[in-house]
């Protein structure tokens, strides 16, 4: 593999050629870059909004006050806690938290250069997805959290790029971090399931400076016999994992969340908002996918943890505040009696033939369908950062578009941690 990043003709197995591709890639191409950039300063936001949120009390009071790792659990449980972060849509890996929690940890500690961040990040975002498309889609059926089964590998690859480690390094640090992958998709819906990308980030932190001190692994961590496939990939294609590696970037895909919600629900609250009246509605009938209404079918959540993964919720506050943003998830409005009541109204129904994200909604006799939005326009982006940054946002758009330069990374002031 040349320095560009793109496959060559060497031997080895499936983890020495994604290992070359991270050791030997010290450049992406300029939309990579660019993405890269929307990419952390989307986390920043949701890392600033959810340093502050109630739900990270217990984490930053048993690893706040820590050294490197616990402060990697830290920030990327905090660009989770809100589930405001992002998605690779084909696997529904958020793979910005585990990623940005172990680089800006390191960050805080060591020396590292601008453009060597910026980098270092795309390569993990770029790793955790291509795992991801390896064990697609029946690692997550099967009940492991990608987020922070997949991310792991993604923090282990750009802790391991910025620390400018060898082939055989990477190799290492990619053993390491397979052994150390863990989640289950049970966590999801409450307090503890932001510790799942924390721990992803932690984990691989730790496996690169492992790798780093010299810690061997074994030749085939990934598509061993016993490895990270086989174990948990419920029918995993580990050949999805480098196709057109470092040609096509999978990062680019990766999309930015609107509401700070289950993104399957996004197009039920895009089509509740579009249908919204004055008053509130007496019959709302939903038709989802049935992973939709596994995930979301939650229809008297205790807080606002499980409101977030609640489509009845989703569905009222849509419709009675004309709003689905942080305020609309916290305790006080999931307890609030008119919200209650209108997630009393909402009926579901399953329906195979919908995309898994998309809705069919019947408010009244009136009906709209909805599927995902996919994009969000750098203003839109900024917005949602402002919204969760407040006063601070002005330093972290400046921060990440000080990326581009050799100088090294300051992080951005008073933001550790911040306090509302």
């Amino acid at each position: 593999m040349g320095p560009g990043g793109k496959a060559g003709g060497r031997q080895g197995g499936v983890t020495a050629e994604l290992a070359r591709f991270v050791a030997s890639t010290r450049d992406v191409p300029v939309e990579v870059r660019r993405e890269a950039k929307r990419s952390l300063l989307n986390i920043l936001g949701c890392i600033a909004g959810g340093l502050g949120h109630p739900s990270m009390a217990p984490i930053a009071g048993v690893f706040g006050a820590g050294d490197v790792y616990a402060r990697a659990v830290v920030l990327g449980a905090a660009a989770n806690a809100l589930d405001f972060d992002d998605t690779h849509l084909a696997t529904v890996l958020h793979p910005g938290p585990p990623v940005a929690g172990a680089l800006l940890a390191l960050a805080e500690r060591d020396a590292v250069s601008g453009t060597e961040f910026l980098t270092a990040y795309a390569l993990g975002l770029e790793t955790a997805c291509r795992v991801a498309n390896a064990v697609s889609p029946g690692h997550y059926a099967h009940g492991w959290h990608i987020t922070s089964t997949c991310g792991v590998f993604g923090a282990a690859a750009a802790v391991a790029a910025a620390l400018n480690l060898a082939e055989d390094q990477v190799h290492a640090a990619f053993g390491v971090a397979a052994t150390q992958a863990s989640g289950v998709v049970e966590m999801l819906g409450s307090g503890a399931s932001a510790l799942n990308p924390g721990f992803a980030a932690r984990n691989g932190l730790a496996a690169a400076l492992l790798a780093r001190e010299g810690i061997a692994a074994p030749a085939e961590p990934l598509k061993g016999r016993r490895g990270f496939f086989s174990v948990f990939g419920v029918n995993a294609r580990p050949e999805r994992m480098l196709e057109r590696l470092g040609e096509d970037w999978e990062l680019v895909r990766v999309a930015y969340k609107p509401y700070p919600a289950g993104v399957v629900l996004h197009a039920l609250i895009d089509a509740c908002l579009a249908l919204r009246t004055a008053a509130p509605p007496q019959r709302i009938a939903l038709r989802l996918h049935p992973l939709a209404i596994e995930r979301g079918d939650r229809p008297e959540p205790r807080d606002g943890a499980e409101a977030r993964l609640s489509a009845q919720h989703c569905a009222a506050v849509a419709l009675l505040y004309g709003a689905a943003g942080v305020e609309q998830f916290t305790d006080r409005v999931v307890a609030d009696a008119e919200v209650r009541r209108l997630r009393e109204r909402v009926t579901i129904t399953a329906d195979a033939r919908l995309d898994k994200a998309a809705v069919a909604v019947d408010i009244d006799g009136r009906e709209k369908h909805a599927e995902l939005r996919t994009t969000m326009s750098d203003a839109e982006l900024e917005a949602k950062v402002r919204s969760l940054a407040g006063a601070q946002a002005d330093e972290y758009l400046a921060w990440v578009a000080a990326l581009e330069r050799p100088a090294a990374v300051r992080l951005p002031s008073d933001w550790w941690p911040r306090r509302r």
